[in-house]
C-alpha cells in the first residue's frame, strides 16, 4: 500500500496549484469520471444486502462518504473494495495455514538453502517464528513485487474504475516466459456466466470476513487465553508476538 499512497500522492498534485486553476481541475476530473464505471455508496448498499441480507448495508464510520487523499468518493470506495477483497484473501489463506500448521503438517523437503527442514510444531505462529529473518526478507520482497505489479499493469486501476480484486496476468514481455494468472489460474472464471460470477463474488467477500475474523479470533486466544471463549482450551498458549515479523526489530531503539 505505500507504493499506492505514493501514487497517489503524486496524482493529486493538482490540490497545490493556485485557486486560479481549481475550476479546471474539478472540471477536468468529473469528466474523467464521468467516463469511468465507479461503484457508489448505493451499490455498496446493494451488495451488501447480497452478502447479508440481515445485516444489510453497514457503514458506521461513513468511510463510503469519505474523499482519502483528495479523491472523489467513488474513487475512495475503489479503494475501501479492493482493500477488503485483499484482506480478505490474505486472512483466508492465514486461516487455513494456520490450522495445517496447527496439526503438525509440512513438506517433507528442506525450508531454506542450508538443509533448515520446516518446524513441526503444534502452535502455528511459532512456524513463523522458526524462519530466518534473511528468509522472511525475501518473502516479503515477493510481497512488495506483487504489489507493483498489481498497481502498474492493470488496465484499469481499481480507484479509476477498474475492478477491484483482478489481478493482472504476468506478461511474458516482462517476466520470461510469462507465468501463472493468479486471478484465473486455471481459466475457469473467464468461461463462468455473469450470474455466476456475481454470485462467487458474494461469497469470496463473505469468506474472506470470516476468515478475517478468524485468524484475529485464533491470535487473540493464543495471547491472551479466554479472551475467545469458543476456542478455550483449543488454542496453544503463545508466548512471541504475532505483530512482530522479524526476531529483532528494523527499527533503532527509541
Amino acid at each position: 500500500m505505500k507504493f499506492l499512497l505514493a501514487s497517489l500522492l503524486a496524482g493529486s498534485a493538482a490540490a497545490f496549484t493556485p485557486s486560479s486553476f481549481n475550476g479546471a481541475a474539478v472540471t477536468q476530473r468529473t469528466a474523467a469520471k464521468a467516463s469511468m464505471s465507479m461503484e457508489t455508496s448505493e451499490d455498496l448498499a446493494v451488495l451488501a444486502k447480497k452478502c447479508n441480507p440481515v445485516l444489510g448495508y453497514f457503514d458506521p464510520l461513513g468511510l463510503a462518504k469519505q474523499s482519502f487523499w483528495d479523491t472523489t468518493p467513488e474513487e475512495t470506495i475503489g479503494f475501501l473494495r479492493e482493500s477488503e477483497i485483499k484482506h480478505g484473501r490474505i486472512a483466508m489463506f492465514a486461516f487455513v495455514g494456520y490450522i495445517v500448521h496447527a496439526n503438525g503438517i509440512h513438506f517433507p523437503w528442506a525450508m531454506q538453502m542450508d538443509g533448515t527442514p520446516f518446524p513441526s510444531v503444534s502452535n502455528a505462529p511459532e512456524a513463523w517464528d522458526s524462519i530466518s529473518d534473511a528468509a522472511k526478507y525475501q518473502i516479503f520482497a515477493f510481497i512488495g513485487f506483487l504489489e507493483v505489479w498489481r498497481e502498474v499493469m492493470s488496465d484499469k486501476h481499481y480507484m479509476k474504475g477498474g475492478k477491484p480484486g483482478e489481478f493482472p496476468a504476468f506478461d511474458s514481455r516482462y517476466i520470461p516466459g510469462g507465468a501463472l494468472n493468479l486471478y484465473d489460474p486455471f481459466g475457469w472464471h473467464k468461461n463462468r456466466s455473469e450470474e455466476a460470477k456475481a454470485a462467487g463474488l458474494v461469497k469470496e467477500i463473505n469468506n474472506g470476513r470470516l476468515a478475517m475474523i478468524g485468524i484475529l479470533g485464533f491470535l487473540s486466544e493464543g495471547k491472551m487465553a479466554g479472551s475467545v471463549p469458543a476456542l478455550k482450551g483449543i488454542i496453544p498458549a503463545y508466548s512471541g508476538e504475532p505483530m512482530a515479523p522479524f526476531s529483532e526489530s528494523i527499527f533503532p531503539s527509541l
